[in-house]
C-alpha cells in the first residue's frame, strides 16, 4: 500500500518545478491525480512526463485550468466528482512576474495579476476542495497552500506583489486550518526558499549580483529542489502528518535562520536526491 493509496489528489501548477515533482511522488504512492496548469502543451508534457517515470499509476489526468477564474477552479474540483470526490488539493499555482518590484516601481496592473492568481487562487482552490469533501462525506482531508519563506522574512530582491501575496496565503491558510479543524480539514502552508526552478531562473536571468544576493542567505550554498518541496507536500497530505495543522511548513535549508553563508559552503545540490 502507498501512503496515499485511493486518495483523489488535485495538483494546481502541475507541468512543472514543484508541481510536476509532487504529481510523480503522489502517483507512485497510490493516488489518483488531476494535474491542472494553464498551459494545455505544458499540461500534456508534463502528463507524459509522469506516465514515464511512473508506468503503473492508476489515474493520472490533466485539466487546464485558470486559478484566478472561480468557474475554471469549480469545474477543476467538480472533475473529480466522478472519482468520489476530493481528499487532497495542492493549490500551488502561481507566478512572480519580471516586472514586479519595490512600492515605487512595480505596476498596478503587475500587483492585481499576481494577487488574482497567488491569493483568489488558493482562495477559490480551498473553497471548492472544502465543498467537495463535504458533498462526498469525508472525514478528512487536507489541503497544502504554497506560500514562501518571504512571507516569513523580507525578500532581499524587491518582489513586493510577490511577498504580498505570499503574506496572505500564509494569513489565509491559518484562519482555514481553524476554521475546519473539527471537519478533519487539514490547512498547511507550504513555504518554500528560492529553488532551481524555471520560474525562478527567468526571474534572475543573468543578473549576477541578483543571484548574489540571494545565495548568499543559504547555509547550505545552494538553492533547494523541486524533489525537497515535494517530499514535504507528500508527508503533509499522507494521514502521517495528521495532527499538524496551521502550519507554516518551511522546508528552507536554513535560510530563514541563516544570517551569512558559512566560507566552505557546497554550492551543488546532492546527487542521491530520490525522486
Amino acid at each position: 500500500m502507498g501512503r496515499l493509496e485511493g486518495k483523489n489528489c488535485i495538483v494546481t501548477g502541475a507541468a512543472g518545478g514543484i508541481g510536476l515533482e509532487t504529481t510523480v511522488l503522489f502517483a507512485r504512492e497510490g493516488a489518483n491525480v488531476l494535474m491542472s496548469d494553464i498551459s494545455g502543451p505544458s499540461l500534456a508534457r508534463a502528463l507524459a512526463k509522469v506516465k514515464e517515470l511512473v508506468p503503473r499509476a492508476e489515474k493520472v489526468e490533466t485539466k487546464i485550468t485558470d486559478v484566478s477564474n472561480e468557474s475554471n477552479v469549480k469545474a477543476m474540483v467538480e472533475h473529480l466528482d466522478s472519482w468520489g470526490g476530493v481528499d487532497v488539493i495542492f493549490n500551488n499555482a502561481g507566478i512572480m512576474h519580471g516586472d514586479d518590484a519595490d512600492a515605487i516601481d512595480t505596476p498596478e496592473q503587475i500587483w492585481d495579476l499576481t494577487q488574482a492568481i497567488n491569493v483568489k487562487g488558493v482562495w477559490f482552490g480551498s473553497k471548492h476542495a472544502v465543498i467537495s469533501m463535504r458533498k462526498h462525506g469525508k472525514k478528512k482531508g487536507s489541503i497544502i497552500n504554497t506560500a514562501s519563506v518571504v512571507a516569513l522574512v523580507g525578500s532581499a530582491t524587491p518582489q513586493l506583489a510577490y511577498t504580498a501575496s505570499k503574506g496572505a496565503v500564509l494569513a489565509m491558510t491559518r484562519e482555514l486550518a481553524m476554521r475546519h479543524a473539527r471537519e478533519g480539514f487539514r490547512f498547511n502552508a507550504l513555504c518554500p526558499a528560492p529553488l532551481n526552478t524555471p520560474l525562478l531562473q527567468d526571474w534572475l536571468g543573468d543578473d549576477q549580483a541578483k543571484r548574489h544576493r540571494r545565495e548568499v542567505h543559504f547555509p547550505t550554498g545552494r538553492f533547494g529542489e523541486a524533489i525537497e518541496q515535494a517530499q514535504a507536500v507528500l508527508f503533509l497530505a499522507s494521514d502521517e502528518s495528521s495532527f499538524v495543522n496551521g502550519t507554516d511548513f518551511v522546508v528552507d535549508g536554513g535560510m530563514t535562520r541563516c544570517y551569512v553563508t558559512p566560507e566552505g559552503a557546497p554550492t551543488e545540490p546532492p546527487k542521491n536526491l530520490a525522486r
